[in-house]
């Protein structure tokens, strides 16, 4: 018999889970609620609360926009957004994660501090992360557009090491290559500039990492349940894929290939910080379906 167990520490992080009770508790009020992109990097998760009345909507969109109900995701918003929310009597639901939103004050007051340190020549804000990303184009925000964002370790090589250097992670990231980043730019910094980090990663994300690798070990078969725009998802799955070769990254119990079950005993289900329980429960009841 299949024995299948549901990783208890996947699924939402608190950030998503405070964004999503707060657009619940609208949508009860009877409230018409837009949103400002997916709500979560999960297909499935967006297409239940839409059914709620849910509407998603993008900045075009929103510049639109007069006298209506808007909710800002986890993910945390620049400054310009606010802006025209105030032009266009937007009220805004602010669900930016608490997280995020320490570390958009943080680049914000290092930005403005001793304008001709932060703004000028002399001083580089760099911002380990994707570019595009919502919470990046927020963090870039907060610099008037002039933080440099690093996506990979070998995008550290571009920086000017003459110059100051202040750099700060997307909440997202890999905690080691952010690590193998500071250490680079420590070993070629010029004497005379500054180099400080911040190590701004969310521990709940960072601390799946050695739970979620433990876990996959511990199974022949890894589904590991993830819209696939999922930054944090991606970095999670590709874990599971390095301590187990038999890991597969699924968007839903539809994507099951029964294949992979051949000469299968054990199967660990797993997801990432946008992936909802339900979904995950669905994907095992999909599997006892099968027997």
């Amino acid at each position: 018999m299949l024995q299948i167990e549901i990783d208890n520490g996947s699924g939402f992080c608190f950030g998503v889970t405070t964004a999503i009770k707060k657009a619940e508790e609208e949508l009860a009020a009877g409230s018409t609620l837009y949103c400002l992109g997916d709500i979560v990097h999960n297909g499935m998760e967006c297409e239940r609360l839409r059914q709620m009345g849910l509407i998603t909507i993008n900045h075009d969109q929103l510049a639109q926009l007069h006298d209506a109900k808007v909710l800002l995701r986890a993910h945390g918003e620049p400054p310009e957004t606010y802006a025209l929310a105030a032009r266009n009597q937007i009220e805004i639901i602010d669900a930016t994660c608490p997280v995020v939103l320490q570390l958009q004050k943080r680049i914000k007051r290092q930005y403005l501090s001793g304008c001709e340190e932060a703004r000028g020549d002399t001083a580089q804000i760099v911002i380990f992360g994707k570019n595009g990303h919502a919470e990046v184009l927020g963090l870039v925000g907060q610099t008037e557009g002039r933080a440099i964002v690093i996506e990979k370790f070998d995008d550290v090589k571009q920086l000017d090491f003459t110059r100051d250097i202040y750099l700060y992670s997307q909440t997202t990231k890999s905690l080691d290559e952010f690590h193998r980043i500071i250490e680079y730019i420590q070993q070629h910094i010029a004497p005379a500039a500054t180099f400080r980090s911040f190590d701004t990663i969310c521990r709940q994300v960072a601390n799946r990492m050695p739970n979620i690798s433990q876990f996959a070990t511990r199974h022949d078969l890894i589904l590991f349940v993830c819209g696939r725009k999922s930054s944090n998802g991606k970095v999670l799955f590709n874990e599971c894929l390095r301590v187990n070769p038999n890991s597969h990254l699924i968007e839903g119990p539809e994507e099951i290939d029964a294949a992979w079950l051949e000469g299968i005993e054990t199967v660990g289900i797993c997801g990432a910080t946008s992936t909802p329980k339900w979904l995950m429960e669905q994907c095992r009841d999909a599997l006892l379906g099968r027997e």
